[in-house]
Order: C-alpha cells, then sequence, then structure tokens
C-alpha cells in the first residue's frame, strides 16, 4: 500500500479507519490547512510516535478568515504537501472539497467561550468560531485516538482542548513544541509570502519576545514589559503591533505571578501577520 493513502470524502476516509479499528490500531489526527513545512512534519512524528497511524487533514478551511484576509491567495500545494507526507510515513490524507466539508445548507458553528477570549479574537473575532466548528468536524469524521497541534498557535491549542473537555469529545490534545528556523523565526506557512528583507525583521519578533520572558520572570512590571516589546517590534521594522500580552498558560487568563504563563503576540510586517509565544518561566 502507497503512503498516504489520499481520500477526499468522509465516507472514504470513514471506511480506512473502520478497517484499523477492526485491527485494533490506534489513531492520531493532524489537521492542517496544507503548505506544510518542517512543523508540520515535526506533528506528524510525534502523532506516529503515539499511534499505529497517521491521518493527515489538508484543508483551507474558509470559515475562520473574514471577508478582509488572506483565503484567496492562501498557499496552496497539494502535490507537494503529498510529497513530504509519503517521505514522512503518514498513512493518510484527508484532502475534502469545501463543499464536503460545508455541503449546501450547512447552518451549524461552534463558539467557545474562556481561552478564545481577547487577544486574536479582539483582531479576529470569527476566527475560533471557525476553527471550533472545522475541528469538531475533522473529530466526529475520523474518530482519532489524538491529535496533534503545535504550541505556535497557542490560543488556538488552548480552544481546542477547551472544546474537547466541554463536548466530552474522546481526543487526547497533545500540545507539540514551536519548530523554529535556525534563527528563531517560528514555522508558518505565511512566511512564504516574506521576501529576504522581511525575514530578517521577522526574526526578530522571537528575539524581542524572549526578551520580554527574561524581563517577565525578573519581575518587571507586565504593562512595562510588554509596551516596551511593542515599541521593540515597531523599530525593528514591524507596520503594527496588535497585540504583546503574559496570560496564564493553561486558561489565557490574565498572567498571575504564582501562575505558569505565555507571553504571546502578533504583529504586521508588510501584509503578513506573524504570531509567535514563549513560556515566561523557561528562562
Amino acid at each position: 500500500m502507497s503512503r498516504p493513502v489520499v481520500v477526499d470524502s468522509v465516507a472514504a476516509l470513514r471506511a480506512q479507519i473502520r478497517d484499523w479499528r477492526r485491527d485494533g490500531l490506534r489513531v492520531a489526527m493532524v489537521p492542517t490547512m496544507g503548505a506544510l513545512h518542517d512543523g508540520h512534519i515535526s506533528l506528524v512524528r510525534i502523532a506516529l510516535e503515539k499511534a499505529d497511524r497517521c491521518v493527515v487533514s489538508i484543508f483551507v478551511n474558509p470559515t475562520q478568515f473574514a471577508p478582509t484576509e488572506d483565503l484567496d491567495k492562501y498557499p496552496r500545494q497539494l502535490a507537494h504537501d503529498l510529497d513530504r507526507l509519503k517521505v514522512a510515513k503518514a498513512d493518510l490524507a484527508f484532502t475534502p472539497t469545501v463543499g464536503e466539508m460545508y455541503p449546501a445548507g450547512f447552518a451549524t458553528k461552534i463558539s467557545v467561550g474562556g481561552p478564545s477570549a481577547g487577544l486574536e479574537s479582539d483582531f479576529r473575532p470569527t476566527f475560533f468560531d471557525g476553527v471550533a466548528t472545522v475541528v469538531a468536524k475533522l473529530f466526529l469524521q475520523a474518530t482519532p485516538d489524538c491529535a496533534i497541534f503545535g504550541e505556535k498557535d497557542y490560543q488556538q491549542l488552548c480552544v481546542v482542548r477547551q472544546l474537547c473537555r466541554d463536548l466530552d469529545l474522546p481526543v487526547e490534545i497533545i500540545g507539540a513544541p514551536t519548530i523554529r528556523d535556525a534563527h528563531g523565526l517560528a514555522m508558518s506557512s505565511r512566511n512564504a509570502y516574506l521576501g529576504e528583507a522581511e525575514l530578517k525583521i521577522a526574526r526578530q519578533l522571537n528575539v524581542i519576545l524572549r526578551d520580554t520572558a527574561v524581563a517577565l520572570t525578573a519581575g518587571a512590571d507586565q504593562g512595562d514589559a510588554t509596551a516596551e516589546a511593542s515599541r521593540a517590534l515597531v523599530a525593528a521594522g514591524f507596520r503594527k503591533v496588535d497585540y504583546v500580552e503574559a496570560r496564564e498558560s493553561l486558561t489565557l487568563a490574565p498572567w498571575r505571578r504564582d501562575r505558569e504563563g505565555r507571553v504571546l503576540a502578533a504583529a504586521w510586517l508588510g501584509k503578513t501577520r506573524l504570531i509567535d509565544n514563549l513560556d515566561v518561566r523557561s528562562n
């Protein structure tokens, strides 16, 4: 059997997974929007460590894009993605169309509270409804035992965990460390939008966040430290900063020093929006 098997219908996906279940196999899932990079491949490796079979979904989900966002130009490169999954030894690629995921008459959405409040939601108010809805559908379609999500999209990871707890979805959510390039820039499909000069600026995001995490760990005032980070990002060449904030790691409530924390940021470089985060107590 060639790897990965490629299916584009829910029926075919479920049929394959039924066969694996008959053999007593454990199934892991890696939901993606394609344009796979080393960060995605690291999730596949973890999935294959945690389970006998790995399903990777490739679907650019329109419901998590606002009308002004980059849905139309989001990178799509299915042939390249399948080549990468073959090398990574993923077992199945699920590549549904928009019509398969959202057939005519589709009228349901899932809204998750708690960790979705603030941060990304202040600037992308429909984003997490789209994420929660498509992730719930994927989990119901594939019924994985576990699913792997990167910590680069940290708020998304927290929202998915809340979704599974609240709806009693029997899927173990595993957070995977952010994969970075040699200069510390978090891997992202949107990095493909950046020219060489912009990449040099983008790599300052991780540096500035690390300085902020060090300052917060050492006892700096949160407001002062995050405001200084915003100023430093603009000075480094970022066009605009949406936020730099410290939050509790588990709940994303405002950070208190007696709790594990994360410092999270989103900033614009030209027309490209980059996000990143670091453990406040890691330094």
